[in-house]
């Protein structure tokens, strides 16, 4: 499947803004089974200064540095995408086996995995999260069926509620409201996950919410704006992606674009300007399929 992404995101402000930075995730990553094309990112007003680089966890970002006066700042990133990804990764090892490896650092891969084991300033592990989790980890239970099972507990529990939380909700108040948003879910999976010494990322990115033929597939929940779910490592050592909002395990009709310890790692658009007063955020986002 190829298709072709369009991210509008335009901040109004009610005073002149003399000077802002900014740091962007919109520009997507190239994983197995996904492969990006025809990039590119226009900013309005022109920047100063513009740096594209590869953050600490492998995904490309840009700092943006405008100098000049203005109202409005709009950022548009484009791209086509190829996805052909194969089947989820068979691996029946244990969660207590990837539990073990996480523990044992003996090789680069295990001590680099450490930040996804260990809490994140927006994901905490608590006794509410292994709590909750608890039920899916049997004893000697193969990981990616624990994994799966705490996806459809959390898909089953919780409600799709865009008023009951903002960026800032802490997982264990999400715990216990059962509501909220993909990024609530994604970060109340991987705090269940760590609770047992368990890799598991945050990834952000887009989903093609309707299927191509009516009838062929469900429809799937995501706003006109970036999607999140979750990768845990298996045994084996592949990352196993799962979509608590949607309870599916992803696949073409899912978009990578970042991957991280939480949403602060990914952020899409953040900064810090000079002036501005109040403002009005608009994001826009359409995923369309491409020909060729």
């Amino acid at each position: 499947m190829s298709y072709r992404v369009r991210h509008v995101t335009e901040y109004m402000y009610s005073d002149s803004v003399s000077t802002s930075h900014h740091e962007l995730h919109l520009q997507p990553r190239e994983v197995p089974g996904q492969m990006v094309r025809d990039l590119t990112l226009t900013v309005t007003p022109e920047p100063a200064l513009r740096r594209d680089r590869i953050d600490w966890f492998g995904n490309p970002a840009t700092h943006l540095a405008i100098h000049s006066r203005h109202t409005r700042l709009a950022v548009t990133s484009t791209f086509v995408v190829d996805i052909l990804r194969g089947p989820p990764p068979a691996d029946d090892g244990s969660w207590e086996a990837a539990r073990d490896w996480g523990r044992g650092g003996a090789d680069a891969e295990a001590r680099a995995a450490v930040e996804m084991v260990l809490p994140s300033p927006r994901v905490i592990p608590s006794e509410a999260a292994r709590a909750f989790a608890e039920p899916s980890f049997g004893a000697g239970r193969p990981l990616a069926d624990a994994a799966i099972d705490l996806m459809h507990r959390i898909h089953a529990e919780f409600t799709y509620d865009p008023a009951a939380t903002d960026v800032a909700t802490p997982v264990d108040e999400v715990l216990r409201g059962r509501r909220g948003v993909c990024q609530d879910f994604a970060h109340v999976q991987i705090a269940c996950l760590r609770s047992f010494g368990l890799a598991a990322r945050y990834v952000s990115g887009y989903l093609v919410t309707r299927p191509d033929a009516p009838g062929t597939e469900r429809e799937l929940v995501g706003v006109d704006a970036s999607h999140a779910w979750v990768a845990v490592r298996l045994p084996g050592g592949d990352w196993l992606d799962l979509d608590p909002t949607n309870d599916v395990v992803p696949g073409d009709r899912h978009i990578v674009v970042a991957l991280g310890r939480d949403f602060g790692d990914v952020t899409p658009m953040r900064g810090v300007l000079l002036g501005g007063g109040r403002h009005e955020l608009i994001v826009g986002v359409d995923v369309t399929p491409a020909e060729g």
